[in-house]
């Protein structure tokens, strides 16, 4: 069989590809615009909420290491058909869960779908543009932003047209590009692998990560299986304690690092190891920030503007979009080590800058540089460790991105989760003394434990106050509820309480939510309220309304606390450059010089 592919197959797969990871944008898309809406349903921490969306990335590092170990034996194309159910069944599970095991299993689900289609694009775009690997990489990378935008104006319509539809149906527009890139797919010829073409052995892949790269790999992905898949989905044993957990990964992972070190008969190389590390700081300045973007800058863009904060994910993403599609450019003046540093000081002072200060206009001028910013993040590593790596082939490739995505899970969302959460503990403790008092609680996060708000125990306070009028309360609300359909459907994933008091009070907020748009519910909701039971009521509303300003307080809080990533990337990439340039500067290594033939 002719192994070379002609142009118009070579464009077939590269647009086939594209589209494939635009899919992957589709379902991020999504968690931007409604993951306060699935967390504010299913009363989560923001570390919940953090985690669920970190469980779309980590996945994937298990299938592109995976798969970069066996796409040789496997090939390339029904692997991709996998992905395509994989993300389409992800859809699914989402719009029918009913709390935060099902919401995290189809997160995962997602995951491992974009796992295999990064395995596949990524080895297999720089196999057919090996003169052009990190150019090709990166317009190839714009897809992410493609199908982010495309998700979000989708549901921005969808919403503008039918006047808001549930969160659960727009979880399904993702089976839409998986079954197109799926289809597209059919026809397609792979390149062989350019390791594979030059001859470059098995183990001489191995060696590139070692030791060094396989421990950090191991770490992460015993910490993150064991924890997230084995523990927390299917509840196979009790995690022990955050400090012990954390410590005894640790100690399996070196374990691990040391078999793989002690057959490759290496250490790994030390450079594609600190790239490893900064993929933690490139994942959370890229990845996780846009993951809570529009959460955090929702009292931004709708209070200080008036403009509705899908806006600044869409003007972010199309921002990056154009620019990675005219990638070439860029490239021709600076080498990735030196974009990423700059990258870096954008990102961080944009970041900063609309935590601190930025109001009115201002808010799009540093939004403009923060996206500018984070434009180059991923394929330029990608492109750095394809140039300066080939010997390492698909495996060097796709480890160095499955330890940005890894650290997304364990790391990235969750930090950004945690900090939130401590902004608004932090406001309660010096407006809201009573909430630390009845719902402060411990939350998890690596080996430590740091106080929280619950909200869960926020959504009951003042049920105390209702002088047992939960029953007549609840008596009062159960037509109202049978007599709306969204109502309805809302009320039954609620889970019931046999404290009728607290019962009383999800009832009333599920109403009041919706009473705050229909002057006919906000009727029948004030006269369901025995007079017995309104001091109850008003200390609810008044600690919810409190806690409501300070979620919005605390996404600037996050916004400052996100600039401290990038800011790492401009110190360490900074460095890397100036090293490549005391050394004559920045060149890609070719395979018949690492082959030596």
């Amino acid at each position: 069989m002719n192994n070379e592919l002609t142009n118009k197959e070579k464009k077939l797969l590269f647009w086939a590809s594209f589209i494939s990871l635009a899919a992957a944008g589709f379902g991020f898309a999504f968690r931007i615009a409604h993951m306060g809406s699935y967390g504010e349903e299913f009363a989560l921490t923001g570390l919940q909420v953090g985690t669920i969306a970190g469980s779309c990335f980590w996945p994937i590092a298990i299938t592109m290491i995976l798969f970069s170990l066996v796409v040789d034996k496997t090939g390339y194309k029904v692997p991709m058909f996998i992905a395509a159910a994989l993300q389409a069944i992800s859809g699914i599970a989402t719009c029918m869960a009913t709390g935060y095991g099902g919401l995290l299993a189809a997160a995962i689900c997602a995951g491992l779908g974009h796992g295999i289609i990064e395995a596949v694009i990524n080895p297999a775009c720089a196999a057919v543009y090996p003169k052009q690997k990190t150019k090709m990489l990166t317009i190839l990378h714009a897809a992410w932003p493609a199908g982010i935008v495309a998700g979000t104006l989708l549901i921005m319509i969808i919403d503008g047209t039918t006047g808001g539809i549930s969160w659960r149906i727009h979880a399904l527009w993702i089976v839409i590009p998986a079954i197109a890139y799926g289809i597209m797919y059919a026809p397609c010829k792979f390149p062989v692998d350019e390791r594979v073409k030059a001859g470059i052995p098995f183990m001489d892949m191995l060696k590139q990560v070692g030791f060094l790269g396989a421990t950090l790999a191991a770490f992460m992905l015993i910490y993150q299986i064991g924890g997230e898949v084995l523990a927390d989905v299917f509840g196979l044993y009790e995690k022990p304690e955050p400090k012990k957990w954390f410590f005894g990964c640790l100690i399996a992972g070196v374990a691990v690092g040391t078999v793989f070190g002690l057959i490759t008969k290496s250490l790994g190389k030390p450079l594609f190891f600190f790239l490893c590390l900064l993929m933690i700081p490139v994942a959370t300045a890229e990845l996780s920030t846009d993951n809570w973007i529009k959460q955090l800058m929702t009292p931004v863009m709708e209070g200080d503007l008036g403009i509705n904060a899908n806006w600044a994910i869409i003007f972010s993403a199309g921002i990056m979009l154009l620019l990675r599609l005219f990638a070439g450019s860029i490239l021709q003046i600076a080498s990735p080590p030196v974009i990423m540093a700059v990258s870096g000081i954008l990102s961080a002072s944009a970041l900063y800058w609309l935590g601190a200060s930025a109001s009115g206009v201002l808010v799009l001028v540093a939004f403009t540089i923060y996206a500018v910013g984070q434009t180059y993040y991923w394929p330029c590593i990608l492109g750095f460790v394809a140039e300066r790596f080939p010997k390492g082939g698909a495996l060097t490739l796709n480890t160095v991105s499955a330890m940005g995505l890894l650290s997304l899970g364990m790391i990235g969302n969750p930090i950004l989760g945690v900090a939130q959460d401590k902004s608004i503990y932090k406001q309660s403790q010096e407006s809201a003394p009573e909430l630390i008092e009845s719902a402060s609680t411990k939350s998890p996060f690596l080996w430590m434990q740091n106080d929280v708000i619950d909200p869960s125990k926020v959504s009951t306070f003042g049920a105390d106050k209702l002088n047992d009028q939960g029953p007549a309360i609840a008596s009062a609300l159960q037509p109202v509820i049978d007599g709306n359909e969204d109502l309805k459907e809302q009320f039954a994933n609620l889970a019931p309480n046999e404290d009728t008091n607290l019962q009383a009070l999800a009832m009333y907020d599920l109403v009041a939510k919706a009473a705050s748009k229909d002057a006919d519910l906000k009727v029948a909701l004030d006269a369901s309220i025995p007079a017995a039971a309104k001091g109850g009521i008003t200390a609810h509303n008044d600690i919810i309304d409190r806690h409501g300003d300070m979620k919005k307080k605390s996404g600037r809080d996050v916004l400052k606390f996100a600039a401290i990533f990038p800011g790492i990337l401009v110190l360490a990439f900074g460095c890397i450059a100036i090293y490549f340039i005391t050394r004559g500067g920045y060149k890609p290594l070719e395979l018949s010089d690492e082959a030596g033939h």
